[in-house]
């Protein structure tokens, strides 16, 4: 069969899941041409260096590590939350590269992360029922009907918070705040608190030594130790805005989604005939695509071969979001189906949204359920001789008490202390740590005695 010829909107008229109708067209018409005329936020070469980056993490050689928010609030852009987030994903990435010996590329569910899909087109609450809350970038929070009304003008303003965003990133990460000599003064208070303060500080001395005899040999002023390369991705959910922002890139005349670095393709929106899949297997970026446990192992491939024809490793990331109870049945046979056919795809694991319970009006996820998914993630790989190339996790720099367990075991009746997500409920900055220092662990610990142990920031 004849594919289709593709262009930015040849999405249009294939079938759609997860999009909002949007009661005047001519005003969403207009914010597209608007933001078509727009600045691209990101760019294609930014997006090829990710690319080889994860490219090398396909083979073994590097370890993803994606996390950031649910959903990003226009309420919350504030300077600290971003900052804090960056930071502990900078712990994160320091315990990982440092006690795992590999390189790790830092990948950062920001600037853009604004919609989300939803299980229900509605919800009811007190007998009143509205339509669902889909994420800033479409409509509101609040439990009213003005608020629930899909506004094209919010992509807008979702725009212009990316590019804050974004600005503000690429400052931190090339401006000093990166620094490896800095890596004790990334403590948030909390975490110095409590009990992996001592283990982070252990940490955080044997990397003052290592710095001190890289000075002693002329090495201490390489980019490498001063600087870091950040880059972000969304769901490529709200395809108007996607579209919107597609650029051609001067250099190598390809199509580029410019408002992010990498997108995915939810678990929700990957029919291969669908809107979704039909938008990114044009786009040059490198992509991403969740695989959740219903997942047959032929589509599985078929979409492989759709969304990366060339079978490019790094193009394509897989993004495993399994459950910890259904993991160790579900992923083997989608290894072992991806391997037969030889596609070169990069495993990551999500081990957040297939650990999602209820408690009395909360959502949650338990600590230790997310800590299994990751262990048998690994066990997996290593039984079908595969690389467990990353994880993908939903966490916050702030202090808050939205999963269960960890360090301080955090039990049912602390969920209401600092209960602050819009959507669903993530890591605090202390579960983070202790995540990649298990992770951590396991690669080393399963790491080849013939793969160098590169360490970089």
């Amino acid at each position: 069969m004849v594919a289709r010829a593709w262009h930015p909107g040849s999405w249009r008229g294939l079938p759609i899941r997860q999009v909002p109708e949007y009661p005047d067209a001519a005003k969403l018409a207009e914010v597209e041409a608007r933001l078509a005329k727009w600045p691209p936020l990101v760019f294609a070469g930014e997006a090829r260096r990710l690319q080889a980056a994860l490219a090398r993490a396909g083979a073994g050689q590097g370890f993803v590590l994606q996390g950031g928010d649910c959903a990003e609030s226009f309420s919350e852009f504030t300077a600290n939350v971003i900052r804090d987030t960056f930071r502990v994903l900078l712990q994160m990435a320091v315990v990982l590269t440092y006690g795992g010996g590999i390189p790790v590329v830092k990948l950062g569910r920001m600037a853009g992360q604004f919609a989300k899909p939803r299980s229900s087109e509605t919800e009811t609450k007190d007998g009143v029922t509205l339509p669902s809350y889909r994420g800033d970038i479409i409509n509101g929070p609040e439990f009213t009907p003005e608020a629930r009304i899909p506004d094209p003008a919010r992509m807008e303003f979702a725009y212009m918070q990316s590019a804050g965003t974004l600005n503000l990133l690429r400052a931190f990460a090339t401006g000093g705040y990166a620094d490896l000599h800095q890596v004790h003064r990334w403590n948030l208070g909390f975490v110095e608190r409590s009990p992996l303060g001592d283990r982070y500080q252990d940490l955080a001395h044997r990397i003052d030594e290592t710095l001190t005899f890289m000075q002693a040999c002329g090495m201490s002023d390489l980019p490498q130790v001063q600087e870091t390369e950040f880059y972000t991705s969304h769901e490529s959910l709200l395809l108007p805005y996607e579209q919107a922002l597609t650029r051609v890139d001067s250099t190598t005349g390809d199509h580029y989604a410019c408002s992010s670095h990498f997108l995915w393709i939810g678990d929700r929106t990957r029919q291969p005939d669908g809107a979704h899949v039909e938008f990114l297997r044009g786009v040059k970026n490198p992509i991403g695509m969740k695989v959740g446990p219903s997942m047959d192992p032929e589509e599985l491939v078929r979409l492989t071969e759709i969304l990366n024809p060339a079978n490019t490793m790094g193009r394509l990331t897989l993004i495993t979001r399994m459950g910890a109870d259904k993991l160790e049945a579900k992923l083997p046979p989608l290894l072992r189906a991806v391997q037969r056919a030889g596609r070169n795809v990069v495993w990551i694991s999500d081990p957040m949204h297939g650990n999602t319970t209820t408690v009395g009006s909360y959502k949650t996820r338990p600590f230790d359920a997310v800590l299994t998914e990751v262990r048998r993630f690994f066990d997996c790989h290593a039984a079908e001789g595969t690389w467990p190339g990353g994880v993908h996790v939903e966490m916050t720099g702030q202090e808050v008490t939205e999963c269960l367990g960890g360090a301080h075991r955090l039990t049912e009746a602390d969920l209401s202390l600092r209960y602050q997500t819009f959507c669903d409920p993530r890591l605090n900055a202390e579960q983070s740590l202790e995540l990649a220092f298990l992770i951590a662990a396991e690669l080393k610990a399963r790491r080849s005695p013939l793969q160098p142990a590169q360490a970089a920031q």
